[in-house]
């Protein structure tokens, strides 16, 4: 969730650390600081807010050196003070961490009863101190941090700075990812590759329980059985014009107006020729059953792409929060697959997810954006959304690119298990790439959009409806809704209504109805008038059709284009565009909600 960076460099360290965390702020944050080494002597820089105060304090008090460690803190353990502020320090050590550290208060006690003073709340002010005790025994710096990880238990990511120690940083993770950086005469360390895209693009990223010593003259790298091993240099290509914001206000409308283009990419790159181009191993034959695991917005692209296996391919699928998944030890199939999605690849708890179903199913499949990340690695096979960089916190691009890999999925098991035709198929074909033509329509509405917003800014409770495959993007309505507004919001499948929901409703609650002119459209419009009978305020989601036949007596209505079977992607459009001009008109921090972060690397 947090940042690290970490340069040993040939030039002050301090400009480089900042620039790189402000490329991770995406992530989210509340504090950030960073530390030196300059002729020896460790020094640090830290302040509670965003970047811009931590570079006011190294104006007035600069911190030299060529040597550094810094970091973007999200709070868990301690509220976000200067004291709780990344880097801590205890003696001759400075350290970042990223990740939850589960025993620090027994370390804590036994620490402090050696005579060592904490000042913060936090379990990472617990790893200095440790490595500090080590140190001190007589330990060189390798094997305190060493002694220092056999003791840690949880997941993180660290980098160690040491007093006297200019040309030395040493890095460790486990559970939360890091990458090392290979310069001329420098080396580097981030917890992103977007931190270091300026610095060098040539990247190796540790595994699982690897230790990292670096010197301006390389890395060298342990296994978790303390081995030495050699890891791949890999090329990455990243642009920096897809971490701007081009002229938009916020990265989210930057991200929003982009999906025409990189759901365009995502089709072209799983479609030639007008047939289908996934990878040789995608073969449904023989699969019974589909696990589907992940986080938040992405979990909520599963339920849509549940209806889609079962209607189309006639596969069973099970959707679970990665966070719950593997607690309630479910049995899983040697026939069955798991498909694992997440737009940054890193998310802890789908990580752990899908660790415990290995070698528990067929084929463990990874959708995210990010193909260098670890759940793509650790997957028998990864599928990239082809989203590109996605800055803003709350998910877009990302969501409507999972949903178009996911319903290429859905179409190749159909054919696979015999319940799609060559004609049914090319007719989804051609329905998927019209959708960004038809998107590009939906971005048309945005003035009436913000029109509505204006009113929805008002409300203190938003209720979201949805049948069919509407009903997990009613979810993620009024998941957008309230984590950039701020607004209590709730999806509910429109059925459910007189089952408890209906209770809230008066003519202070604006009800957002998604409503596509489909099977369901009926049973939906009659739940839109128990509604309207408690005065309360529709606004009807819904194509042409459905807007002539239901639209009488509605609160306001959005026209949309018929998209049959692949709506609810095209409907991410207004249930976004209506979270943003809400927040717009609220003015909270469109791209860095409180509270939230970009990349959630703890449980």
């Amino acid at each position: 969730m947090c940042g690290i960076v970490g340069v040993l460099g040939r030039h002050e360290a301090a400009p480089l650390l900042v620039e790189a965390l402000k490329r991770l702020e995406y992530r989210g944050y509340d504090s950030a600081g960073i530390a030196t080494v300059n002729h020896g002597v460790l020094d640090r820089r830290r302040a509670v807010g965003k970047l811009v105060n931590l570079s006011d304090l190294l104006v007035h008090n600069p911190l030299a050196g060529k040597s550094g460690i810094g970091h973007t803190r999200w709070a868990t353990h301690g509220a976000a003070t200067t004291q709780n502020a990344h880097p801590h320090a205890s003696g001759p050590v400075a350290v970042v961490h990223n990740g939850i550290i589960e025993n620090f208060r027994d370390l804590r006690a036994e620490l402090t009863a050696q005579g060592l003073a904490f000042e913060s709340e936090t379990d990472t002010e617990t790893v200095a101190h440790l490595t500090h005790f080590y140190m001190d025994q007589g330990h060189s710096a390798f094997e305190a941090v060493k002694s220092t990880l056999n003791r840690l238990h949880g997941a993180f990511a660290l980098a160690f700075l040491f007093a006297g120690e200019d040309d030395l940083m040493i890095a460790a993770r486990k559970g939360s990812p890091l990458a090392i950086g290979h310069g001329d005469g420098e080396m580097f360390i981030g917890s992103d590759a977007i931190a270091l895209a300026p610095m060098t693009d040539r990247i190796t990223y540790l595994e699982e329980g690897d230790c990292a010593v670096l010197t301006r003259h390389g890395a060298t790298i342990y296994d978790a059985a303390n081995r030495l091993v050699t890891r791949a240099e890999t090329r990455i290509q990243i642009d920096a014009t897809r971490i701007e914001k081009a002229g938009y206000k916020h990265f989210m409308a930057k991200e929003i107006a982009e999906q025409p283009l990189v759901i365009a990419n995502a089709l072209g790159h799983y479609i030639q020729d007008g047939a289908l181009n996934l990878p040789d191993s995608v073969n449904f034959q023989g699969v019974d059953r589909l696990t589907l695991v992940a986080c938040g917005t992405a979990s909520f692209a599963g339920q849509v792409a549940k209806y889609w296996f079962e209607q189309v391919a006639g596969l069973p699928v099970d959707v679970d929060i990665a966070s719950e998944f593997r607690y309630r030890e479910p049995p899983l199939s040697g026939q069955s697959w798991a498909l694992f999605v997440s737009q940054s690849g890193e998310t802890a708890d789908t990580l752990a997810a899908l660790r415990y179903a290995k070698d528990k199913v067929a084929k463990i499949v990874a959708v995210v954006n990010v193909p260098t990340s670890s759940i793509a690695r650790e997957a028998d096979l990864a599928l990239p959304i082809m989203a590109g960089v996605e800055v803003g916190v709350a998910s877009t691009k990302a969501f409507t690119c999972q949903l178009i890999t996911l319903a290429l999925l859905a179409l190749k098991a159909g054919v696979d298990r015999g319940r799609v035709d060559a004609a049914t198929l090319a007719k989804h074909l051609a329905d998927l790439a019209a959708l960004p033509g038809l998107m590009n329509h939906a971005m048309g509405l945005s003035g009436e959009i913000a029109a509505i917003a204006d009113d929805l800014a008002k409300a203190q409770d938003v209720l979201f409806l949805g049948r069919g495959a509407m009903y997990p993007l009613a979810l993620e309505g009024a998941l957008k809704l309230k984590e950039i507004s701020y607004i209590h919001a709730e999806g509910y499948a429109s059925g459910e209504l007189k089952h408890g929901p209906i209770a809230l409703i008066d003519e202070k609650v604006p009800v957002i109805v998604l409503a596509p002119r489909d099977a369901l459209f009926e049973k939906t419009v009659s739940n839109m008038q128990e509604v309207m009978a408690r005065h309360g305020k529709v606004l009807l989601i819904s194509d042409a059709r459905g807007v002539e036949d239901a639209g009488k007596g509605v609160w306001r209505t959005l026209k949309m284009p018929e998209a049959g079977i692949f709506a609810p992607i095209l409907y991410a459009v207004p249930a976004q565009l209506l979270a943003y001009y809400t927040a717009i008109a609220k003015g909270t921090d469109v791209d860095q909600p409180r509270n939230l972060a970009k990349s959630v690397t703890v449980e």
